[in-house]
């Protein structure tokens, strides 16, 4: 992207950051004809309050049965490659063996401006992270090292995580409702159709608390 594409994208999320939530979000993309954008519940985040914003880098990786040569070899090009603004995004093609992601990958992930983690598998470190307040969603915990489990084989490469396919780039937002995938060309109409039905929800929420009938809101805002 040129420098005023860059700039207009970070206007979006900044939006996105203040003023939506991911369920009106959903909404939109469905109104939009992007049906296919939520992610499965396997992906919860390690404690409710975590969000994610930012563009996806993606990480594939796969389950191994004798530890490789050099095991962390891919995955450490992998964190290395972050850049200030990404989200890391990582299918392991649904593994329930190994843990891919760790306290000391955060670490790294903060250090290089990464705005956190969404795991299509386990991590291990969970409270270590929680006390970061290193945003991570994933499907589970394990203690078990990745060495001789699991391998890095590619990155920045569409895959597949939650039932989703991401491609790099693609806007990543997730919150305790779950996470969304939205096309980078498709943000700006998104965020603001999203930015108009949460001013008409607000003016719902106003009335309904004041007791006006639910049918006479929905008639007036056309929201639910």
């Amino acid at each position: 992207m040129n420098e005023r594409a860059c700039e207009e994208q970070e206007r979006l999320l900044d939006i996105m950051r203040n003023d939506l939530y991911v369920a009106v979000v959903s909404d939109i993309l469905d109104a939009e004809g992007l049906r296919h954008q939520a992610m499965d519940e396997r992906l919860r985040p390690l404690s409710p309050r975590m969000r994610l914003i930012g563009r996806a880098h993606t990480v594939l990786t796969t389950d191994v049965y004798e530890p490789p040569d050099e095991p962390y070899k891919l995955e450490i090009a992998a964190v290395d490659a972050l850049q200030s603004g990404d989200v890391l995004v990582a299918s392991t093609n649904r593994s329930r063996r190994t843990c891919f992601w760790g306290e000391l990958l955060s670490t790294a992930a903060i250090a290089r401006g990464a705005t956190g983690c969404a795991i299509d598998g386990h991590t291990r470190d969970a409270l270590r992270i929680m006390e970061m307040e290193f945003p991570v969603f994933t499907t589970g915990f394990r203690p078990v090292d990745s060495s001789s489990r699991s391998k890095v084989i590619d990155f920045g490469c569409p895959v597949e995580v939650g039932g989703v396919v991401v491609n790099p780039g693609d806007i990543i937002f997730g919150d305790f409702d779950g996470i969304v995938v939205i096309p980078p060309d498709r943000l700006e109409s998104v965020v603001t159709a999203a930015h108009k039905k949460v001013t008409s929800e607000n003016a719902s929420r106003d009335m309904l608390r004041e007791g006006a009938m639910l049918r006479d809101v929905y008639d007036r805002f056309g929201v639910l």
